[in-house]
């Protein structure tokens, strides 16, 4: 175990920064457990891609980093337990390795696994990552140990715990056998692509859409599973693709001045980079996972059932097309779909759920980003829920109304943290503590 002293905690781009007393780098359980136990405020970081003041801001800060072995592989139920600490690239290497998968993923795997796991994060056309987990061993506030198993009434509180219940030390995953899908990509008009978004998750594997703001288009996202042996005739696109992130920074640079030139940006990076067809297989990793990712992004997200989104989708389009405000939205929205839940604090609890995700290339000048602002409205007015990692402002009053459990959750926190051990001011604002 390392630790520092007196330190700046600063997130990956920059935007968040709080200092500290003590930082530990832990490699056991049981040093986890023993800081725990010993500290008054703690908190517990990866590599601190959240966008939401979640992961420091108190004096004992725990880097869970170094924390990331795996642990044990069992063939008969094709389950595989790994450190909380371990980045969601070497989780899925080690389980495709094994000829295995996890049903569903994010499109960035760069995150710890337990910091995924407990804000929610997910990929499309299946459940939240953290409902394919089997079991926990999570440290709780007095330093304890408790094993959580698949089918316990309380797995459903600490699938999605945004870490204020306890931290998570170790997770069991229960996997499926892999598979391979052919994917196929290409634009879309928004009035094609939003009609019978029901029918087309029953008839693709995968489905994501990635919604260019202000170019009246989407750029679909589909997947079937298909035989590993199956010959494809592969389009991968021109070579100037790989420049999007370049081009997008140049064009996005002065959008904070400028707001309205945002829609010009728009539909040049629309024509340049989203205007091709593209055709490929690959296993879901292969296949769908962004491999890296800059830290000059801001990112927002809410979700609302699928009965409704066609509407919010109509009413957000009119808003953001008026010229009369600066809600100009930087592309791609990106679209997924999220398969009903019981996770207490999950998007999708007891209900089929879209997911909208919103992004500032400009992180630095996100605070006057009115899109944010914008989508958080619309989302609102129709039950929306925000993605713990992200930025959103909404807080207690607004999250009991959305969140049925919301109560509940409340209720546990106290009785398993007193104290407040695991709550930093951000934290508070959410739960309505002093």
């Amino acid at each position: 175990m390392k630790k520092t002293e007196n330190g700046t905690w600063i997130s990956w781009n920059e935007n968040i920064q709080h200092t500290y007393d003590n930082l530990y780098q832990i490699t056991t359980e049981e040093e986890l457990t023993k800081i725990i136990a010993s500290s008054k405020k703690v908190r517990i970081f990866g590599n601190k891609q959240s966008s939401a003041d979640i992961s420091a801001g108190l004096a004992t800060l725990i880097d869970i980093k170094a924390y990331n072995k795996i642990l044990h592989y069992n063939d008969a139920t094709r389950q595989i337990t790994v450190q909380s600490g371990i980045k969601l690239v070497d989780l899925i290497e080690a389980v495709e390795a094994k000829g295995w998968c996890i049903p569903c993923l994010p499109d960035i795997n760069t995150v710890t696994l337990g910091g995924a796991l407990a804000t929610g994060t997910h990929g499309t056309s299946g459940k939240l990552l953290a409902s394919y987990v089997y079991q926990f061993r999570v440290v709780l506030a007095d330093g304890s140990i408790k094993e959580i198993t698949a089918g316990e009434e309380l797995m459903d509180a600490f699938r999605v715990s945004i870490g204020v219940l306890g931290v998570i030390s170790t997770i069991t995953f229960t996997c499926n056998p892999i598979y391979t899908l052919h994917i196929k990509e290409g634009p879309q008009k928004d009035a094609l692509w939003i009609q019978n978004l029901e029918q087309k998750l029953k008839n693709y594997d995968f489905l994501r859409i990635l919604w260019l703001p202000h170019t009246g288009k989407g750029y679909v996202i589909t997947g079937k599973k298909i035989p590993s042996d199956t010959i494809i005739s592969e389009k991968t696109g021109p070579s100037y693709l790989k420049h999007r992130r370049t081009v997008s920074k140049i064009l996005y640079k002065y959008t904070h001045l400028f707001p309205w030139f945002t829609s010009i940006a728009n539909k040049i990076l629309g024509f340049i980079f989203f205007n091709s067809n593209k055709e490929y297989k690959g296993s879901l990793y292969q296949a769908t996972v962004t491999k890296s990712r800059g830290a000059t992004l801001e990112l927002a997200e809410w979700s609302v059932p699928l009965s409704v989104f066609p509407k919010v989708f109509q009413e957000l389009k009119k808003e953001i097309n008026q010229w009369n405000n600066s809600s100009f939205i930087h592309i791609p929205m990106d679209v997924r779909f999220v398969k009903k839940d019981n996770s207490w604090l999950s998007y999708a609890y007891k209900e089929d759920t879209v997911t909208m995700g919103c992004v500032s290339r400009n992180a630095s000048t996100a605070d006057s980003y009115e899109a944010f602002k914008t989508i958080e409205t619309i989302f609102i007015k129709y039950g929306g829920r925000p993605h713990w990692a992200k930025r959103f402002k909404a807080k207690d009053a607004q999250l009991g109304k959305i969140y049925p459990k919301w109560k509940d959750f409340k209720k546990l926190r106290k009785e398993l943290d007193p104290t407040n051990k695991f709550l930093n001011a951000y934290l508070k604002t959410i739960f309505n503590e002093k």
